[in-house]
């Protein structure tokens, strides 16, 4: 398993990270503990999870994937030999912190929220799970600016990150669903007023999304801050397997009506292309998907989720895989003539 360096911290993480959004939903406390250790077997030891988790968000069900997580913790004894990711939700979800903001308060109570449930006492990459402003996250297209918008200010939610790696409950700091102003605003605080300095942005990247490309990836190179891609099969549509309308009995969009972000008659085109691209080069698509993404030079870790065994040992074999030339050059063509058709 190749590392990468979390930023500047001196952290080193493994290339693919554990994605943990379905535990406590699609898959319960022993397959949860099942996944995790054969990731940490494989040679991840990267894993990724959030207080708002699992998803799809419920009151009933919130902070159980820490909970999953921190389980497995206390009866591995492997706390030290692990990298733990977690974050704070953004406003709009009112079962959280009675509506969640990226406070000085707020983080105080989540931090120390999501360090009872993981069982244990710090977290090594603590990111704020989207802004506590107006902006485009989760595929928002245009921009009209709120002259009455409450929002918290980027320097209190900073301030109050570095009073919690100073306290020693957090390693390091990083972003989530940012924009390119969000990134540099962080770090020219941090650079500043002493703040601490983010290590890296969680946001979506696939063969369907490659917004990051665009102002992103230049700040992931010439500072540092790299990506933690997520959704890197655009919630299974690139695996094939929803082609055609098929909705597999317990699959993801079967089972959840809210997730269309990558369904639109656009997306499942080129899905449908970069699959071809894939059974063509006898590649499984989910496979050559994944190994497009590890083989960016802006990505820190690519985020892989499962919800069987099977999926995961399937995602666990990109690893290995390198896409030779007539393959990158065909994704490329698809690129061109349909580009980001799910942002």
């Amino acid at each position: 398993m190749q590392t990468r360096p979390l930023g500047t911290t001196g952290i080193e993480v493994s290339r693919l990270c554990l994605g943990t959004m379905t535990f406590g939903e699609q898959n319960s406390e022993a397959e949860a503990h099942e996944q995790l250790d054969r990731a940490v077997a494989f040679g991840i030891n990267f894993i990724d999870t959030a207080e708002m988790y699992p998803v799809p968000p419920k009151a009933e069900t919130q902070g159980r994937t820490e909970a999953y997580i921190g389980s497995w913790l206390k009866q591995r004894g492997s706390r030290d030999d692990v990298i733990i990711a977690t974050k704070a939700a953004g406003p709009g979800l009112d079962h959280i912190r009675g509506g969640p903001r990226l406070s000085r308060e707020q983080l105080h109570q989540a931090v120390d929220a999501s360090l009872e449930r993981l069982q244990t006492d710090y977290v090594d990459l603590y990111q704020l799970h989207w802004p506590d402003r107006k902006t485009n996250y989760f595929g928002r297209l245009g921009y009209e600016h709120d002259e009455e918008e409450q929002s918290t200010d980027l320097e209190e939610s900073l301030s109050a990150l570095k009073e919690l790696v100073d306290a020693g409950k957090v390693r390091a700091i990083g972003l989530s669903n940012e924009t390119p102003w969000g990134v540099m605003r962080a770090l020219h605080l941090a650079e500043t007023l002493g703040l601490p300095r983010v290590a890296s942005v969680q946001n979506p990247y696939s063969l369907l999304n490659r917004t990051f490309e665009v102002g992103m990836a230049e700040i992931a190179h010439r500072e540092q801050v790299g990506l933690l891609a997520y959704s890197p099969l655009a919630f299974g549509v690139l695996s094939g397997k929803y082609l055609g309308g098929a909705r597999p009995e317990g699959a993801r969009l079967t089972l959840y009506e809210r997730f269309q972000r990558y369904t639109n008659p656009e997306a499942e085109a080129a899905a449908a292309e970069y699959v071809q691209i894939a059974r063509d080069a006898g590649l499984a698509p989910a496979q050559m998907a994944l190994a497009y993404v590890n083989s960016r030079p802006f990505l820190t870790s690519n985020i892989i989720g499962a919800t069987s065994m099977e999926q995961l040992e399937s995602n666990l074999e990109s690893e290995g895989l390198r896409l030779d030339s007539e393959v990158l050059e065909a994704i490329e063509a698809v690129h061109r003539r349909q580009p980001n058709p799910a942002p």
